[in-house]
């Protein structure tokens, strides 16, 4: 089996590892260029570790696909370029671990006012009182998305001894449903986005989402950007009604005169919350395992359905 493998810095671990599966011939490409026609018969195609929507037109170029191994927890950026017949699978569960310590980080930041104190160490002054932080001790946390990493998220809220609830596609023991959303929101200090983009997801957080969240609550957006409503979202900012906590957001890249910059109560960080040392061999990992399972016949436990 051929495997496309970026060959940029970060994907130079994929390399290592795929030559490792017995069967397995890989071949390495530019994310950004044409492929040459010596690999334009492979059968699956790993888009890099970094942008990893830029070898969708690639997608052409090779007949004999018949895999996609992403190396992110979503597939929205490639699911509707990827043929039907060709599988796709995610590296779902590998950026559990750095995403959920982004999240715990993100509501401990604005619980604890770092932002102000930061500004206030800036300007020199001793500010001694003149901040009012809150304690995670005892907040509920609504989590939207109990996937890997919600779940990730969830098991790390008792260590501050705040109380997750969780909410999924669809119910089962212990999680919510969808329809639960509505009648929970009002009785959570944080709402977590962790869900994946979906045609269900995009919007979910709309005007009416944000109003039934109490005042003061904090918004934590780890999922996609488009899963939130924007201007819904500045306008509660702008009131200073909530607070939020955004990794991603719609539009992505911000531009630089976008009003969401100066919100107060607000910090974004660029989509680097799964972003730390290691994160790309945790999911060259995960990628290996599915390519494994592909290439003897068998189901990727992380394809995503057609």
């Amino acid at each position: 089996m051929r495997v496309l493998v970026s060959n940029e810095p970060d994907d130079k671990v994929g390399v290592e590892l795929l030559s490792q599966l017995e069967g397995v011939e890989v071949l390495t490409y530019d994310p950004n260029e044409p492929l040459p026609v010596e690999h334009r018969g492979a059968e699956v195609l790993i888009p890099p570790y970094r942008s990893s929507h830029r070898p969708i037109p690639l997608l052409k170029q090779l007949p004999d696909l018949r895999m996609v191994q992403l190396l992110s927890a979503g597939a929205d950026e490639w699911a509707s370029d990827v043929p039907s017949y060709v599988t796709l699978s995610t590296a779902r569960g590998a950026q559990a671990g750095p995403v959920s310590e982004w999240v715990l980080s993100a509501i401990l930041c604005l619980y604890r006012q770092w932002p102000a104190l930061v500004r206030f160490q800036q300007a020199g002054v001793w500010a001694h009182r003149r901040v009012s932080a809150d304690t995670l001790a005892g907040s509920r946390v609504l989590i939207v998305g109990a996937g890997s990493i919600g779940m990730a998220v969830a098991r790390r809220l008792p260590v501050f001894d705040a109380v997750p609830t969780l909410v999924a596609s669809r119910a089962r023991e212990g999680v919510h449903g969808p329809a639960d959303i509505p009648r929970l929101l009002p009785d959570h200090d944080v709402v977590v986005i962790t869900a994946p983009l979906t045609d269900d997801t995009r919007g979910l957080v709309d005007k009416t989402f944000l109003a039934a969240m109490p005042d003061g609550a904090l918004l934590v957006n780890a999922g996609r950007g488009k899963i939130v409503d924007t201007e819904a979202l500045v306008l509660e900012l702008q009131a200073e009604r909530l607070r939020a906590a955004l990794d991603v957001v719609d539009p992505e890249p911000l531009p630089e005169s976008h009003p969401l910059w100066a919100c107060p109560g607000l910090i974004i960080s660029p989509h680097m919350a799964r972003t730390v040392p290691g994160t790309n061999a945790l999911c060259y990992q995960v990628a290996v395992e599915q390519v494994r399972t592909f290439c003897t016949g068998g189901v990727p436990s992380n394809t995503v359905p057609a």
